[in-house]
């Protein structure tokens, strides 16, 4: 049954009026003072960075995202003749909400709505799955609760019971087809799926102490102790999304305050097991160490690709998944620096029920199809990997910059994310302590998407993918840049304006280049 979807300005609307209190707030002052004399600690969403509400830390001791209060303003010093010492700065609420840092339980939300909008570009020709040559606007809306319990508060051997919901509306541009990088994470990938609130994660957390050292650890839905052994083990079992825990980067992982691409806040090549929404069943075993973590994850896979139900047989289908990370700065060698900074690497192999782009090209060159079909080549016991490096540095008490390079084989069907092989991408961000804004943040990042042969024959010759294909390809790299302008509004509430410009939408040189402005509204409680 076809699902109403609401209208895409009634849900933009938070994000308009937050567009026009935007400019508002941008030049309004706030009390000027003096700048730290040292960085403030950095604290570790499918969809955060510097003093946000919520930010992914580079330190962060465990692969999970952490959730910060977080961020100040310094108070006026007291100019008045003996009027004596400055009071000490008082801690700018980010959430609409105080939360207890005591309490052994968690309660918070958020609600996130993005606006997008494009107009004509050069388009000769569009197939099934192209990005559509026309005005388009469209509009999102993502709403989660979060909630969780501690059995065992704080001590060697804590466990936490983590349970939060979501609901997620509207839809992408051209139905978020066309574009590998597609412009909106937030969007869910079939426009025919209820907007019913539904169960985003569902997991027990627990440590296991190999220490009795213990340091501190700021709380979040994900993480609910305030205080964790230095040395330890953490499982995760349940449902959840990976990008929770791998992959993670404090300047590109958080589409809620940071980038909205689908390719620069995840490893655009990591096919990581997911359904339709992001979500998977599975578990997570980590060691963490003072400087350094390890982390493997088995998880379970859609029945099809880019589908809602997953396939339960382990033995037959599941996603596994390696991270190493160490938590060095990398200018620290040379610079005798002791900037914050991290690198971690990133290996995956995907068993399911996957056809092959190869096979399928194969049977229509032999005249067995009318046009490459990759539905007609799946099989059980197809086997896709691939690898992924992350890195992260801060450079000044403002400015931090990332990276990332992903690639996979690429023969088999690009099943659960997005359809890449490889991708390179540079970017980052600058808070606003020179204008008085340290909550603001102003990011920049360019990344570069491309698939190997096998899937640019299948595509040329009219195969269609779950995400692109125009009936035709003359092969280009996607490439994508993608600006932001995060303001801090009040308390919990942000907004942002910002834009991207893709070259060689979908891969091809014979369509594009295209522009797409994004205004996001977001509201921590």
């Amino acid at each position: 049954m076809p699902i109403r979807h609401p209208n895409p300005l009634l849900i933009a609307l938070p994000g308009l009026v937050c567009a026009f209190v935007l400019t508002a707030a941008i030049a309004a002052a706030q009390v000027p003072g003096d700048l730290p004399s040292a960085p403030e600690p950095q604290c570790s969403a499918s969809s955060g960075a510097g003093e946000q509400a919520l930010r992914v830390s580079m330190a962060h001791l465990t692969g999970s995202i952490r959730f910060e209060l977080a961020g100040t303003e310094r108070a006026t010093e007291g100019s008045a003749e003996g009027a004596g010492p400055a009071a000490p700065p008082a801690a700018q609420m980010l959430t609409m909400f105080p939360h207890s840092v005591t309490a052994p339980y968690w309660v918070s939300g958020q609600a996130n709505s993005i606006l997008q909008a494009h107009g004509h570009f050069h388009s000769p020709y569009q197939g099934p799955n192209s990005l559509i040559d026309d005005v388009e606007e469209k509009a999102s809306e993502v709403t989660t609760l979060y909630l969780g319990y501690q059995l065992r508060p704080d001590t060697r051997y804590n466990t936490d019971l983590i349970v939060d919901f979501e609901n997620a509306g509207g839809r992408g541009i051209s139905q978020s087809l066309g574009l590998a990088g597609e412009t909106n994470l937030d969007v869910v990938r079939n426009p025919n799926l209820s907007i019913v609130p539904y169960l985003s994660h569902g997991e027990i957390h627990q440590i296991i102490g190999l220490t009795g050292e213990m340091t501190d650890q700021e709380r979040g839905p994900f993480a609910l102790a305030a205080k964790v052994p230095v040395r330890r083990f953490e499982i995760r079992i349940g449902k959840m999304s990976l990008p929770d825990t791998l992959d993670i980067n404090s300047v590109g992982s958080d589409s809620h305050l940071q980038f909205t691409n689908w390719t620069i806040d995840n490893n655009g090549a990591w096919d990581y097991a997911a359904d339709t929404r992001g979500y998977t069943v599975g578990g997570i075993l980590e060691y963490d160490d003072r400087a350094w973590s390890a982390r493997y994850a088995i998880a379970a896979i859609s029945t099809v690709a880019n589908g809602i139900t997953l396939d339960w047989a382990f033995s037959r289908a599941n996603g596994q998944n390696w991270e190493f990370e160490l938590r060095k700065g990398l200018v620290a060698p040379l610079l005798n620096s002791k900037r914050e900074g991290a690198v971690r690497i990133l290996g995956y192999v995907n068993h399911a029920h996957m056809g092959d782009y190869r096979e399928s090209v194969e049977q229509y060159l032999a005249g067995k199809v009318t046009t490459p079909d990759i539905t007609q080549t799946r099989r059980f016991g197809a086997v896709k990997y691939g690898f992924g490096l992350n890195a992260e540095q801060e450079v000044t008490d403002s400015l931090r910059v990332f990276a990332r390079f992903g690639w996979n084989e690429d023969q088999h069907e690009s099943f659960n994310y997005t359809e890449v092989g490889q991708t390179i991408l540079f970017g980052g961000d600058y808070n606003g302590r020179d204008w008085h804004r340290s909550n603001d943040k102003l990011g920049v990042a360019l990344v570069s998407n491309a698939i190997k042969r096998d899937h640019q024959n299948y595509l040329h010759y009219g195969g269609l993918g779950f995400l692109l294909g125009d009936g035709n390809l003359t092969y280009g790299r996607e490439d994508i840049a993608e600006w932001y302008y995060n303001a801090h509004v009040w308390r919990g509430l942000y907004g942002m304006l910002g834009g991207t410009e893709i070259a060689h939408p979908g891969y091809n040189i014979d369509r594009g280049p295209v522009y797409v402005t994004t205004v996001r509204a977001h509201i921590d409680f």
